[in-house]
């Protein structure tokens, strides 16, 4: 980015009698923006060039403004060209009562440039006093306010851009770039008061995939989309042919107020275009004059509707009737002003000093009127558009400020610089109203555009850091060498860590990952490596940098070769390895194997060996492809090695490849068989078929053979069942004869089944079996199909539409209690045969599916443990229990574990051999009998693996585990790890006291149990877990607290009026936990009973207001913290006397009521239905004093800590929300009431409706015996229902 330039005071050429803007000859790159404000100087110097009659041109004071856009100059009223100023409001004001109103020469404005303007400092604008140009206003578009009168001040809109000087006006314009979005931009235009205008973008639409965001501004900041209403527009428009979006922007009865410069701005994720036009508004009546706010607002008649508003009648003059006031020595007042600064209640005097009658109507005026926001400079010295240092160096960036008082803030590329005391990049300094921030040792991350912010206002710079070139300072040397040896390049740079190129012959050297070349960097010092010198590597090598270049040429040649030992020819049987040797030297030269000219590549097969002199070839078993010319060529040399290997191969027949059961071919009678056989042989083998002694000649017709290269064929064109036979095949060539025989089956469809049998019947199943067919058909039995039918029924149903292989079969989906009757299909493949005999009726009864989900849980040296899950279908019998069975690994002995049966889902098989493998199943028995096995898919080894242990801290002892003294510590923390690992507790380093803490170790968890913490319990407790080498630890932070000890002292510091201040000083013991607050009571001295001024008070001192005059009050203090209130309090050692002359007061002596009472339900608990899956409440109310202790209890058993369970308390109403209650949750549920004056307990029913399957309680973990109480219980209730 080339550095930006300032712009030079004043442009050659400009003519004197003329005030030209300051301009440079080339413009700023877009991304510098500065805001700029002419020095007083320049504007007390800006003369008009323009014709008078002998007035006195009036004067203007510029206001420092923001570059906006740039325009083009506008010609002058005396026919010279002034260049236009850039964007800068100026504010005009009337030196002379009696001066008229000038109007603005206008000029068409270019067509907007897309490219940010330059910032040039304004200068005054020009004012021609010519009588027929149009008047321009700059005011905000829905401001529908009259427009300023002649005797105010006067706001212009100016565009800051590039100026021209007179002599450059002459030369071509070029052509602002084409826009990114905008195909179709918005032209300035010309509309006369009342009249409509539109202007029209587009925006291309072929490659964007959603509608861009338009905006339409007025002047830099002003946001159209808000303003719309009867006298603006916006309408967007798609046009789905030509893919473009047109946006329009309609005004409707433009005001004089509607002029000025005009931005639309276009957005689409990362592209932005924008373009600025212009309005100009004529007004229809070119005729103005001097107007008297005065007389404008003096009433126009006495009680009337117009009564307050302006009148303009005496307003409506043509400029040709214009009427020449003669010149008052006093200068006229700007009533607007004075109101404006005056307060309201000095308006009527204002008013009438200067005649005013109307003071309503100029008040509604003067509050419609929008109030100007003067803006304050914060910089009285802005930075520098731009700054440029060297690479290392430092820069001070310094901005002066007019208020030192306004808070700064520095930015980079947008994101705040903040002082950070560990590092010395950034260095804040303050000197009067300089702030300064010293950028140390500039880097290229350096390079980027800062900015300050003072107040509302900022300024922003650009910092270019320049990089030092890189020298050469020790330059290549040349090289030459042999292949195969290791060359190391090394030059020596000016700079350490600089960024150098290697080439070779002009082309840069690849150093990737895979590359020959390595490159390294040690300080200066560069080197290029090559490890394994080739002749390519010859060429000439040169390392390039900044500041220079260095070059060395080098020389890789060859060794000279000798060979040692040349190839042998060989002559190898198919199948056998082949082996070629050779010995050349030098030994590290490599070398290709070339067969028949193609090279080489090692595979599974194929293994290249090269150990210093010998080089091998050795293929696995030779095939014919091997057999050709061989070829070794040394690397780098024209010389090679030859042989030749020869394969020769006995004749062979390949059945195999056939896939033939036994050799076997099962035909269809009838059919056509043609049998291929592959045959191989070198060279190619001659066949013979024959059956028996006959010999099959290629002439038969209906039998005959044929021979190929590859293989042999045998065709019998109508197959027969006297063609079932062995054939036999004979082989012969020179190398040797083989034998083979094929046998040839012609088969039928199989005979039927025998009827079959039901040895066992489930709720809804049996077991099947049944007998092949006596005669199969010649052909294997591929399965067979079954049905199934009522007894008294004559319809058949097809149970597997699918064959079945085995010859039994378990029908399921059967209605328990109806008889059924099942028969068999027998299908080979020729087709299916005729239905067996019906079987016996049988009756479905209700068994238990067997189990599911069987898998093995844990493994040790002698034990198997195993578990699984309970059957998806249990009959009516129910579930008993369990058998496990278990058998050794080849064999089928299966043993019963347990003698009786379990009703857990988890068992161990003891009295195991270490390394001997079983196999596990588990039966599911219930009175309808044992269910089918569910079997372990592999078998088990017996031994005991080794796990490296692992802590599973629970979530809520990863922080500070807090209890109060007196509570139980009870915390479990399961861990992993095989074989039983070996647990150890630490407390602060040191072993813990069996005595103090009680610990007891499983071989999943761990359980620290402490009866009644104390204090001393409190600390870090390190656990331990360590199986054989492996070891993990974590840390349990304890900490137990007490209530606090009261406080020190309390004093009491003064006694005024009714008040007392009071001082105390925090308790020595504050119970291991912050001190939360304090609780202050007071107690009058003739009675000293205890009232409560204040709770959870934080402070250590307070004033007691609203005492009873006459009376004398002690005070006592108690701490407070996470516990609750400290046992004790402090009290004042004096008393204080509420001293009031002539008061006196005698209290009377009264007993208390004694409001303590047993706990008593005074609204019971009642019985409740619930939802499975849905929270439910139980609710009562109970009254006591003091305070019960609530407990739930379900089926007479204290509810503790149960997740599902919460339990609330307030206001005496006591509530047990149940979350998704399954139906184990129901039962009876009883609430009781402890205080020390007696206890009260009341009971419900809760019956939880919607229950779930066998499987989803035991997912739950309900045990068994209450699962079977549960469907037992659900059953009757279906039954009754």
């Amino acid at each position: 980015m080339p550095e930006p330039t300032k712009k030079d005071e004043t442009p050659n050429g400009q003519p004197e009698e003329s005030v030209a803007p300051e301009s440079s000859g080339a413009p700023p790159p877009p991304e510098i923006s500065l805001e700029v404000s002419p020095p007083p100087e320049a504007v007390a110097e800006g003369k008009e060039p323009v014709e008078t009659d002998g007035k006195k041109p009036e004067s203007t004071e510029p206001e420092p403004v923001q570059a906006v856009v740039a325009q083009e100059p506008c010609p002058a009223v005396n026919g010279s060209i002034q260049p236009q100023p850039g964007g800068v409001g100026v504010k005009e004001q009337a030196e002379s009562a009696n001066s008229t109103l000038k109007e603005e020469g206008t000029c068409s404005p270019p067509p907007p440039d897309d490219a940010k303007p330059a910032a040039t400092t304004p200068s005054p604008t020009p004012q021609p006093e010519d009588s027929s140009s149009t008047k321009k206003l700059s005011v905000e578009l829905p401001n529908d306010s009259v427009p300023v009168p002649a005797m105010g001040r006067k706001d212009s809109v100016w565009s800051l851009g590039e100026g021209q000087a007179p002599d450059e006006l002459e030369k071509p314009v070029d052509n602002p770039p084409l826009s990114t979005l905008l195909i179709e931009r918005p032209q300035s235009g010309t509309v006369t008061v009342g009249g409509d205008i539109t202007f029209v973008a587009k925006v291309e639409a072929k490659d964007l995939l959603r509608k861009p965001t338009i905006k339409w501004f007025k002047g830099k900041w002003m946001d159209l989309a808000s303003k719309t209403g009867k006298h603006l527009q916006l309408k967007e428009t798609f046009d789905r042919v030509t893919k473009v979006h047109t946006f329009e922007m309609h005004i409707i009865k433009a005001k004089d107020n509607y002029a000025g410069n005009y931005r639309c701005e276009v957005n689409y994720k990362d592209k932005f275009d924008s373009c600025s036009f212009d309005l100009e508004v004529k007004e229809a009546e070119t005729g103005s004059q001097n107007i008297d706010i005065r007389s404008a607002f003096k009433r126009s008649s006495e009680g009337q509707e117009d009564a307050g508003e302006l009148d303009f009648s005496g307003l409506l003059k043509h400029r040709n009737q214009r009427e020449h006031k003669q010149q008052d020595d006093t200068p006229e007042v700007d009533v607007w002003e004075i109101l404006k600064n005056a307060r309201p209640d000095q308006y009527e005097k204002i008013a009438f000093m200067y005649g005013i009658t109307d003071l309503r109507g100029l008040l509604k005026r003067l509050k419609k009127m929008p109030k100007e926001e003067k803006k304050l400079e914060a910089f009285a010295k802005k930075l520098e558009p731009a700054y440029q240092v060297d690479k290392g160096g430092k820069i001070r960036l310094v901005v002066d400020l007019a208020d030192p008082t306004v808070e700064l803030k520095w930015y980079k590329n947008g994101q705040e610089i903040r002082p950070s005391p560990n590092q010395r990049k950034y260095i804040f300094e303050h000197k009067g109203t300089q702030r300064i921030m010293v950028i140390n040792n500039c880097s290229a991350n350096d390079d980027a555009a800062y900015s300050v912010v003072a107040g509302d206002e900022k300024c922003s710079t650009e910092l270019f850091v320049k990089e030092l070139p890189v020298k050469i300072v020790k330059g290549l040397e040349p090289v030459k060498t042999t292949v195969n040896e290791r060359i190391e390049l090394e030059c020596e740079v000016s700079e350490e860590g600089a960024q150098v190129k290697w080439l070779k012959n002009g082309v840069e050297v690849p150093t990737g990952v895979r590359s020959r070349y390595r490159v390294k960097c040690e300080g200066t010092k560069h080197f290029l490596v090559i490890d394994d010198a080739s002749r390519d590597d010859t060429g000439t090598y040169s390392i390039m940098a900044s500041g220079g270049t260095s070059e060395a040429h080098i020389q890789v040649d060859l060794k000279p070769l000798k060979v040692y030992q040349d190839l042998q020819d060989m002559t190898v049987l198919l199948g056998q390895p082949i082996k070629l040797h050779c010995e050349i030297y030098p030994g590290n030269v490599p070398g290709r194997w070339y067969r028949n000219g193609q090279l080489i590549q090692p595979s599974d097969r194929i293994n290249i060996i090269h150990r210093n002199k010998v080089h091998r070839l050795e293929i696995a078993a030779g095939s014919l492809h091997d057999a050709g010319d061989y070829t070794f060529v040394p690397e780098g040399y024209s010389q090679s090695l030859s042989a030749k290997i020869h394969i020769i191969d006995p004749p062979r027949v390949h059945l195999d490849s056939l896939n033939f059961p036994d050799n076997t071919v099962t035909v269809v009678a009838g059919n056509k068989l043609r049998l291929e056989i592959p045959i191989s042989g070198e060279p190619a083998p001659r066949v013979v078929w024959m059956k028996g002694e006959r010999v099959i000649l290629e002439t038969g017709h209906r039998v005959h053979a044929e021979t190929y290269s590859d293989h042999t064929s045998l065709t019998i064109e109508v197959t027969e069942r006297e063609d079932t036979g062995n054939y036999k095949i004979v082989l012969q060539n020179e190398a040797g004869e083989a034998t083979a025989s094929v046998k040839i089956k012609v088969v039928d469809i199989p005979d039927p089944p025998e009827a079959p049998l039901v040895p066992e019947v489930g709720g809804d199943w049996c077991s099947m079996t049944w007998e092949p067919p006596k005669y199969d058909g010649g052909s294997p039995i591929l399965g067979y199909y079954i049905e199934r039918k009522k007894k008294q029924s004559s319809r058949w149903m097809r149970l597997n539409f699918d064959l079945t292989k085995e010859t039994t079969f378990e029908p399921k989906k059967m209605i328990e209690g109806v008889p059924y009757e099942v028969r068999i299909f027998a299908v080979n493949a020729i087709g299916v045969s005729k239905p067996s005999e019906p079987s016996k009726a049988f009756t479905p009864l209700a068994v238990t599916s067997e189990p599911t989900m069987l898998v093995v849980d844990d493994v040790t040296d002698n034990t198997v443990t195993v578990k699984w899950r309970p059957p998806e279908t249990i009959g009516a019998a129910g579930l008993d229990g369990y058998l496990v069975e278990y058998c050794v690994e080849g064999t089928n002995d299966w043993v019963i574990s347990n003698k009786e049966l379990t009703e857990k889902t988890r068992y161990t098989i003891t009295g195991l051999s270490p390394g001997c493998k079983i196999l596990v199943r588990v039966k599911a028995v219930n009175a309808a009998g044992a269910s089918a096995p569910r079997t372990l898919q592999h078998a088990i080894l017996v031994k005991e693996v080794v796990e490296p242990p692992k802590i599973r801290v629970p979530r809520h002892l990863k922080q500070t585990y807090t209890r109060k003294v007196g509570e139980t510590v009870n915390l479990v923390v399961p861990f992993m790890g095989k074989p039983r690992p070996k647990v150890t507790w630490l407390k602060d380093g040191i072993p813990i006291e069996p005595s103090q803490v009680s610990i007891r170790n499983t071989d999943c968890d761990s359980i620290i149990f402490i009866r009644k913490a104390e204090r001393s319990h409190s600390g870090k407790y390190d656990m331990t877990v360590q199986v054989e080498n492996h070891v993990d630890t974590a840390i349990l932070d304890i900490q137990i607290v007490d209530l606090p000890g009261p406080p020190q002292c309390v004093n009491i510091e003064d006694v005024w009026g009714g008040n007392v201040a009071l001082v105390w000083t925090p308790p020595k013991d504050n119970g291991n936990a912050p001190i939360t607050g304090y609780t202050i009571q007071k107690a009058d001295k003739k009675t000293m009973e205890w009232f409560t001024c204040i709770e959870h008070y934080h402070r250590n001192c307070i004033t007691i207001t609203e005492l009873v005059v006459g009376n004398e009050y002690f005070f006592r203090i108690f701490s407070e913290n996470m516990c609750g209130l400290s046992e004790t309090a402090t009290q004042t050692k004096k008393s204080a006397l509420i001293v009031k002359e002539g008061l006196q007061m005698k209290t009377q002596e009264y007993n208390d009521h004694d409001f303590k009472e047993a706990p008593k339900f005074t609204q019971p608990l009642i019985n409740t239905f619930a939802v499975a899956g849905y929270n439910t409440t139980l609710n009562c109310s109970v009254r006591a004093n003091p305070r019960p202790k609530v407990i739930w209890m379900k089926n007479k058993i204290t509810i503790i800590d149960d997740p599902r369970y919460r339990m609330f308390s307030s206001q005496g109403v006591c509530t047990l929300e149940i979350r998704k209650p399954s139906p184990y949750d129901g039962g009876m549920y009883t609430c009781k009431a402890i205080n020390e004056l007696g206890e009260a307990q009341v009971d419900c029913k809760l019956e939880v409706k919607g229950g779930f399957t066998f499987y989803e309680l035991m997912q739950r973990g309900v045990p068994l015996h209450l699962i079977d109480k549960y469907m037992t219980e659900s059953k009757v209730v279906e039954q009754e229902k």
